[in-house]
């Protein structure tokens, strides 16, 4: 920039960001909402691996499905399924906004706990369903 010099030039403006601000619940949630959607894409990969082992051979496949029944594969089964439900979840939380309403601080908030407690509870009934349907629960 032609003319400036160091001694025209104003100490610019520090933009506030995660230590200025105090944690809320909604800032929390987007959050939490960009990395579930993060966390889909790896879990698509995984659901395409699964399809392409069904496609293979029922050896392959039944090496996938026993890596799946492993407890690290169960985890990651239910942080798969969590993490859709819990986005799709804040996709309606963003649908809701987009038609302008609930921009209010306490519906905010109230949207917000409800992503999250939601999305646990129907992620633990999920489970739950399928417990059943496998008898794992009696």
């Amino acid at each position: 920039m032609a003319g400036v010099t160091p001694e025209r030039t104003r100490a610019r403006p520090l933009s506030p960001h995660l230590q200025i601000y105090k944690p809320q619940i909604n800032m929390v949630m987007s959050i939490v909402h960009r990395i579930t959607g993060t966390a889909l894409y790896v879990g698509t990969v995984l659901l395409a691996w699964w399809l392409f082992a069904a496609a293979t051979g029922p050896e392959y496949f039944a090496f996938v499905n026993g890596l799946f029944a492993t407890w690290f594969g169960m985890v990651v089964l239910v942080g798969f399924s969590w993490a859709l439900i819990h986005h799709a979840l804040g996709g309606l939380r963003h649908f809701v906004w987009d038609t302008g309403a609930a921009f209010d601080i306490p519906s905010v908030n109230l949207l917000s706990w409800g992503t999250i407690i939601l999305s646990v509870l129907l992620t633990g009934a999920l489970w739950f369903y399928i417990a059943c349907e496998r008898g794992w629960v009696q």
